[in-house]
């Protein structure tokens, strides 16, 4: 058997004849399970946070969206619809045409953007899963709002009455100076909102679903105009295997992006601050793992006259100090483990009862991943060896001479 890991493991398990140093080490481990603990949680709830903040990107993003490289219109062929149809891998299409228009209901008005899509944009996304009232009905006469738009408006579902009225500059040159006639400067369209959404502020506040062709001739645009093309992959199917192929369809004068890069501003918010987050609490945990350098030079002191008797017994110095650096990492290591099973416990207590809810009705998002236990458990062993050695490295031929 390892001589040092004997006698650290005994070490471990054997009680102090000073009350005081028992109370130490007993502080030390507790400090190490709990932050162990507290950092595992608390990953758990920022992966909770991100999956729960990129759920509503999920609901209005495509798995790969093509867009103009410059400007904000481009034309696609029937001949290239008919291309895209043949593509493997590739269930559903959507096109759709969005500018910012004004809008107007009873002498309220607010700057929103259009958004025209085809039949298959359900398809491609999941945005009629948002829906908060009425019916995801987009025809000739009915649109669909977000919550924000019907509230600042103070528009309901249905008002065939009293419509709400879109409107769009007209395209074309020079400055509205030079324009005597202001009626002539944009389209009007009075719609009825059949339907509300709700995903978040910004969004709600944000977007008419109209139907395409509808918007096409709104903004004075030809059949083959369009913003943008949503995409949405076999089951299965990463965005990256037919890219190329899509790529090659459409030519360079457009640009596909998956749901990262769409929202590459969100995903580069979390990652930034899961990292520090996790280096916050790594900190903390170096503060709480000098107890450990605090504890184990306390056992050097109490186990003197024993370091002593097993150097007379021929154990070398750099032994006995191999003997406190293994006591170090016993201890931080079943502290560090008793700390993620208990983060573990509490993490699926959470996902399993939701005792903590953000609202009555919404839980506070948590998610277990195994990285997390991997992350901990490495944090907590990599501290741990740094103050074991520096603990350890306090024994000396001087400590042990008789």
């Amino acid at each position: 058997m390892n001589f040092p890991l004997y006698i650290a493991k005994r070490y471990v398990r054997s009680k102090s004849t000073q009350n005081a140093v028992n109370i130490i080490n007993f502080i030390t481990f507790l400090v190490i399970v709990i932050g162990s603990a507290a950092l595992f949680i608390v990953l758990s709830a920022f992966a909770g946070l991100k999956t729960f903040s990129l759920s509503f990107t999920e609901s209005f993003d495509p798995d790969l969206k093509a867009s103009p490289v410059t400007g904000k219109i481009f034309t696609i062929t029937p001949e290239q619809e008919q291309r895209l149809l043949s593509v493997d891998g590739l269930a559903f299409y959507a096109k759709e045409l969005e500018e910012k228009v004004s809008l107007e209901h009873r002498g309220k008005n607010h700057i929103a953007y259009i958004k025209g899509i085809d039949s298959n944009y359900t398809k491609v996304t999941g945005v009629d899963s948002t829906l908060y009232i009425g019916d995801w009905t987009i025809n000739d006469t009915q649109v669909v709002a977000g919550l924000g738009i019907a509230n600042i408006l103070g528009v309901t579902i249905n008002q065939f009455r009293s419509p709400m009225q879109i409107y769009a500059f007209k395209p074309g040159k020079g400055s509205l100076s030079q324009t005597m006639n202001t009626s002539t400067l944009y389209n009007q369209l009075p719609m009825v909102i059949g339907g509300v959404y709700a995903v978040e502020a910004d969004l709600d506040n944000k977007y008419v679903f109209a139907d395409l062709r509808l918007t096409q001739a709104l903004l004075e645009k030809d059949s083959l105009s369009i913003s943008g093309i949503n995409f949405k992959m076999d089951e299965g199917v990463e965005p990256s295997a037919v890219r190329s192929e899509i790529q090659s369809i459409l030519g360079s004068n457009v640009q596909l992006k998956n749901r990262q890069q769409l929202n590459s501003t969100l995903y580069k918010m979390l990652n930034t601050e899961n990292v520090a987050t996790y280096l916050i609490f790594t900190l903390v945990l170096i503060i709480a793992l000098f107890n450990v350098v605090g504890a184990i030079i306390m056992m050097i002191l109490d186990k003197q006259q024993n370091s002593k008797t097993l150097y007379s017994l021929g154990t070398t110095i750099k032994e006995l100090r191999r003997i406190y650096f293994v006591q170090g990492i016993l201890v931080t290591g079943f502290g560090g483990l008793i700390g993620v099973l208990l983060g573990v416990l509490i993490v699926w207590s959470q996902l399993a009862f939701s005792w903590l809810k953000i609202t009555p009705s919404l839980a506070y998002p948590v998610k277990f991943e195994f990285i997390n236990i991997v992350i901990v458990l490495a944090t907590i062993l990599v501290l741990g060896v740094i103050a074991s050695k520096i603990a350890s490295s306090r024994i000396n031929k001087k400590l042990v001479d008789l």
